[in-house]
């Protein structure tokens, strides 16, 4: 399934009804979801601002929270206030090591630190996933993309922005610069991202293989 496959439905059924209406079903749930992809290269053009970011943030003042201990903080952190720092202590692209993501030239410049006030356990894991899904589905309404990355050295990025609390996860935002389009596999078939001929390809395992 192509990655713009649900917007190009929705042009085609809603195209001729009114604004409003429109841009409802763009961003319906569904078509924010098939749009949050996981994006290793950037627009350098586009400057991502704070304010950006502080509405990308905020959706941590309205999300669940187990037991509703809300004990995720959060760091921002844009190309005036340390992105290089993020930047030299991160991995991309776990899958395709011989490509060394990002391209030079495609680097994300912004992000949010995620650190907990209590030791990570299953809730706090489970709020970090509710809370970074949810900040990277604002991003997308906001015409942004991004991408989780757990793979990074916790020690420097906690000494570089003398975080309090210990880093858990970072969230890159930007303005997405690559295609990506998603395919349909059995549960059987390999589960590793791909690309080829400049298309970046996620496998998804189909609805019929999910459900038990």
């Amino acid at each position: 399934m192509a990655d713009n496959y649900l917007e190009n439905r929705y042009e085609e059924v809603f195209g001729q009804g009114s604004a409003k209406s429109h841009q409802k079903h763009i961003n319906s749930i569904d078509s924010l979801i098939a749009k949050n992809r996981s994006y290793r290269g950037y627009k350098k053009d586009y400057i991502v601002r704070p304010e950006m970011m502080e509405r990308i943030v905020a959706v941590n003042t309205k999300i669940p929270s187990g037991r509703n201990q809300q004990v995720l903080r959060f760091k921002i952190v844009t190309k005036e206030t340390g992105a290089e720092k993020v930047l030299k202590n991160i991995h991309l692209g776990g899958a395709l090591p011989e490509l060394h993501l990002p391209f030079a030239g495609t680097e994300p410049e912004a992000f949010v630190i995620i650190c907990s006030t209590t030791a990570e356990n299953k809730i706090v894991d489970i709020d970090l996933g509710i809370s970074m899904q949810s900040m990277l589905l604002k991003a997308v309404e906001m015409g942004l993309n991004g991408i989780i990355i757990c793979a990074f050295n916790k020690e420097e990025i906690k000494r570089e922005f003398s975080l309090p609390y210990e880093p858990l996860a970072i969230v890159a935002i930007g303005k997405g610069d690559e295609k990506i389009e998603m395919v349909s596999i059995s549960e059987s078939d390999s589960h590793a991202y791909y690309r080829k001929d400049g298309i970046h390809y996620v496998p998804k395992v189909k609805y019929e293989d999910l459900v038990i």
